[in-house]
This record gives C-alpha cells, sequence and structure tokens, in this order.
C-alpha cells in the first residue's frame, strides 16, 4: 500500500468523521434530515453521522460507502439506531436496486467526491419513487469571481489531499444538468472568515426530478 493509499484509507475517514462531525454540520445535517419518512438511500453514508438526524418515520437506511474504515467508525452508530442500516454498494454511480425503491435521496458533503457524479445523479433519479427527491447539503463553487478562482488554483493540490474533493463543482448546475429542479435552493457561506471561504460556499435543499 503506498503513502496515498494509506492516507486516503486509513486516516482521511477518521479525519473527515471529526471535521464533519456534528459540532461543525449538526446544525445543517438536521435541515437535511429531520423531516425524512420511509426507506432512505445515503450515498455517501461516511461514518454514520446522519443518523442520530433521521425522525422516527425513516423505517431503513441504505447505506453507499466506498470506505471500509468509514463503515467501521459507523458501527456504533449503526448499532445504536434501532432500525434496519444495510451497505448496499461502493458507488453512487453503480446502485444494486430496482426503480423506483427508496423515498428519499440524501447526499451531504458528497457530491464534490463522487468520480461520475453524473453517473450517481441519474442513479439517484432511478431508485427514487414516485414524489420523492433528493435531499443534500453540499460546498460548491462560489458565485464570486474572487473566491471562484482562489477554488480553482487549490483544486490540484485540495483534491489530492482530500480524497478527490472538489471545490469547484457547481452543485446546484449540475444538478440542473441532470434533470433536477430546486425549488427550495439555500445558499450561503458556512463562515464569516473570509480564509474559509473557499472551503465553505454551502448549498443546501431538495431536488425534484
Amino acid at each position: 500500500m503506498t503513502a496515498g493509499e494509506r492516507w486516503d484509507e486509513r486516516v482521511l475517514p477518521r479525519l473527515i468523521d471529526v471535521v464533519l462531525g456534528d459540532r461543525m454540520t449538526g446544525g445543517w445535517r438536521e435541515g437535511v434530515c429531520r423531516d425524512l419518512s420511509g426507506e432512505v438511500l445515503e450515498i455517501g453514508f461516511g461514518s454514520g453521522t446522519n443518523l442520530s438526524h433521521y425522525g422516527a418515520g425513516v423505517t431503513r437506511v441504505l447505506a453507499v460507502e466506498p470506505s471500509d474504515r468509514a463503515w467501521d467508525i459507523a458501527r456504533k452508530r449503526i448499532d445504536g439506531f434501532g432500525r434496519p442500516v444495510k451497505r448496499i454498494g461502493l458507488d453512487g454511480a453503480r446502485l444494486d436496486l430496482p426503480d423506483a425503491t427508496v423515498d428519499a435521496v440524501v447526499s451531504t458533503w458528497t457530491m464534490c467526491t463522487i468520480p461520475d457524479l453524473a453517473g450517481a445523479l441519474a442513479e439517484a433519479r432511478r431508485v427514487l419513487r414516485p414524489g420523492g427527491r433528493l435531499h443534500f447539503v453540499e460546498h460548491s463553487l462560489a458565485p464570486t469571481h474572487r473566491v471562484a478562482r482562489i477554488q480553482r488554483s487549490l483544486q490540484p493540490v485540495w483534491g489530492r489531499a482530500a480524497g478527490g474533493c472538489h471545490l469547484d463543482r457547481d452543485i446546484p448546475a449540475l444538478l440542473r444538468a441532470a434533470g433536477f429542479s430546486t425549488p427550495d435552493l439555500r445558499q450561503r457561506y458556512a463562515s464569516a472568515l473570509w480564509p474559509a471561504r473557499p472551503f465553505g460556499w454551502f448549498v443546501t435543499g431538495s431536488a425534484q426530478p
């Protein structure tokens, strides 16, 4: 195993668990997850941080997660969830699920990293039941030229250090290109501190096929 592989497989999942833990992101996760019900597909399940934010109406969570280490970290949260959580795949662009299977799809800080995001969004549309939506919070390409330029300049180094994460993906535009509308899209910087801006232009809401 190379040094890069060790970083991605052993260190990065634990680092993400801390950086994107509830202390930093709980309010955003709550807004995405609290009103969902039925069967939920979570793309980029990570270490299971969203589980504590699902209401009693969620009956089962189907998890897509490529990292075995993240899945191991999630075990305590899964055991405490009290409802079924099943890992059904490693790649959001290749879901082993029939059409119209789930009531909601959830993505929290995942669309930035999926290699084939267009494929994953097409799969999300395919497996959603009629009336279902994709619920998300993501960091995205900033709307101001100066910050966007910094994001693009940082991307080559950031992508290698952050497991393939992209600072420069325009998530709302990519959702529209995949055939989703975003009627309740909300966007803002997560922090008022200027140095955080290249990493913290957050977009959240639900996407309707």
